[in-house]
């Protein structure tokens, strides 16, 4: 009989023992394959959750107090940027969208609404109303969601800040008076920014008008397209317009967001190491109770003449070939439980996505509780002697 016969011969002549290992070894597979098609899509998907449609920095000018601005969604400097630049930076490789924002600021609280740079004095911050003038189809690129209502379709239109319209005592549909020009409030929005939330939001055009700003803006929100890093781009806008515009990202809460799926992705793989841990240990029992089961037969093949690495290769040999067949089990449950959870909504947000690496590191998995759980069994049956073998019942 053929070497490898007598190794398949093996495995199959005890079923359930086999099935034991195979199930042990497919336990860790599913866990690392499982796991993996959830965790290596999940920075990307997150991100994706936070940022959707949300600019990735901002482009301010590089003059004037403390050299502009801040990200997206704060006030900006006092300098302004020749609208041109809008369409400059879109076209620069990488960028996905770009859009002009003018930001001001407008009394409200006194009869003509007069309207002011943005960084007006402690002595009447409280009276001051931020006004924000932005292409309606580009409002989700400075976080601004409209809660109740739509946004504004003409120039005539407004939508206002949930704060600003408690404050005021505004609703959609009411009339609101801003530089002596009248103007309907067609919904309310939120930004989570505690600022913008008091302030209005009108197109472009419009404040531009009526700041007499008409071709500027105060700052350009940039999108990165997907795979580009943002922090690269803002850095090379910055070098295509040195000493003329500069950028601000906000970082920290990515930081934060990047130090937490590091917790997840460690977390993960501390729970692929503990399945692998549990598989190796069902392989080595299993694999020790078949040496123990076949000691007589071990013995009769050192008595004819098999040698101690003849031995250790038939025991790996058994080992490696249920590591196998674990592969094709543990790849099907791991990505067949997987997407059932998809199916139903589970992972909602998360796209789970197997991979060529993926599927390697099954296969390496695999191999390495195979070999793992069969060497000291393997090295075992290869010290018997023929003698004492071949006197066991």
């Amino acid at each position: 009989m053929k070497f490898r016969n007598l190794i398949l011969k093996n495995i199959f002549r005890n079923k359930s023992r086999s099935l034991l290992a195979i199930i042990g070894i497919a336990i860790g597979v599913a866990a690392v394959v499982g796991l993996g098609m959830v965790t290596d899509n999940l920075s990307k998907s997150t991100e994706n959750a936070l940022t959707a449609g949300a600019g990735d920095f901002s482009v301010i000018a590089a003059t004037g107090p403390n050299n502009g601005g801040g990200p997206p969604g704060g006030m900006g400097g006092d300098q302004v940027i020749n609208q041109t630049k809008v369409t400059e930076i879109s076209k620069i490789t990488g960028v996905g969208s770009a859009v002009g924002v003018l930001r001001t600021s407008v009394d409200l609280s006194n009869s003509t609404n007069t309207t002011t740079n943005s960084t007006s004095g402690p002595s009447n911050f409280r009276s001051m109303t931020s006004i924000i003038g932005i292409d309606s189809s580009s409002i989700s690129m400075d976080d601004i969601v409209v809660t109740n209502g739509t946004v504004y379709s003409n120039n005539n239109e407004v939508i206002i800040g949930k704060t600003a319209a408690q404050e005021m005592n505004k609703t959609v549909g009411d009339n609101i008076s801003i530089s002596n020009n009248t103007f309907k409030i067609t919904g309310i929005y939120e930004t989570g920014n505690f600022m913008d939330d008091r302030g209005i939001v009108m197109s472009l055009d419009s404040l531009q008008s009526l700041t007499n700003k008409t071709g500027e803006v105060s700052l350009i929100i940039v999108k990165a397209n997907n795979g580009t890093d943002a922090t690269s781009l803002a850095t090379k806008i910055q070098n295509n317009y040195p000493n003329e515009l500069t950028t601000s990202t906000s970082l920290s809460g990515m930081d934060r967001m990047n130090n937490g799926l590091d917790v997840i992705n460690s977390g993960s793989w501390a729970v692929s190491l503990l399945a692998m841990l549990v598989g190796g240990i069902i392989v080595i029992i299993t694999m020790l109770k078949a040496v123990a089961e076949r000691t007589r037969e071990i013995g009769v093949l050192r008595a004819v003449g098999w040698t101690q690495k003849r031995i250790i290769a038939m025991i790996m040999g058994e080992s490696i070939v249920l590591s196998f067949i674990a592969i094709f089990v543990g790849l099907v449950i791991g990505v067949g439980i997987v997407e059932l959870l998809s199916t139903t909504n589970i992972l909602r947000g998360i796209m789970p996505a197997f991979s060529i690496f993926l599927f390697l590191k099954g296969i390496g998995v695999a191999l390495l509780l195979g070999i793992l759980g069969g060497i000291y069994p393997a090295y075992r049956a290869s010290r018997l002697s023929p003698t004492e073998a071949l006197r066991y019942e």
